[in-house]
């Protein structure tokens, strides 16, 4: 006996590839605005979570950052290549480094903000305020969904 065939969902009517596809664009739009001050989208996630709070070690900040260990290494690598953050070691373990921003990483939030800001309203321009904050509220309800998972 054959089995049934799943009826296809056409990608504009699947919630998952309409996601991917923005996530994708923004994530292209922003990257190319983030260039103008020096950055790329690699760095945003690590230069984000320090400007919120320094002084996190490494182990806290990829888990902050949603990225593993090996990559939070290399961003930091980068962020202290260009002279945005430093590593001191930290005082209660001695395996442990606590990542802090330096002077150069603190001046760069207000303009790689005004960047992520700028990027924001290109893509929620299309919505009322209204229908703004509904996507808003909709998609953390969705994200903490999963971070109970």
């Amino acid at each position: 006996m054959e089995g049934k065939k799943e009826a296809r969902l056409p990608r504009d009517q699947s919630f998952g590839w309409l996601v991917a596809v923005l996530g994708g664009q923004m994530a292209s739009s922003f990257d190319q605005k983030l260039k103008k001050v020096g950055l790329n989208l690699g760095l945003w996630p690590s230069l984000f979570a320090l400007w919120e709070e320094e002084g996190l070690t490494q182990v806290e900040l990829a888990a902050r950052c949603n990225t593993a260990n090996y990559t939070t290494t290399r961003v930091l690598d980068s962020l202290e290549a260009l002279g945005l953050v430093e590593r001191k070691k930290h005082p209660t373990s001695r395996r442990a480094y606590q990542i802090f921003l330096t002077d150069k990483g603190r001046e760069l939030e207000v303009a790689a903000t005004e960047v992520a800001r700028e990027c924001n309203e290109e893509f929620l321009s299309p919505l009322s305020e209204c229908e703004r904050k509904d996507i808003h509220v909709l998609i953390m309800k969705l994200v903490t969904a999963r971070d109970d998972n």
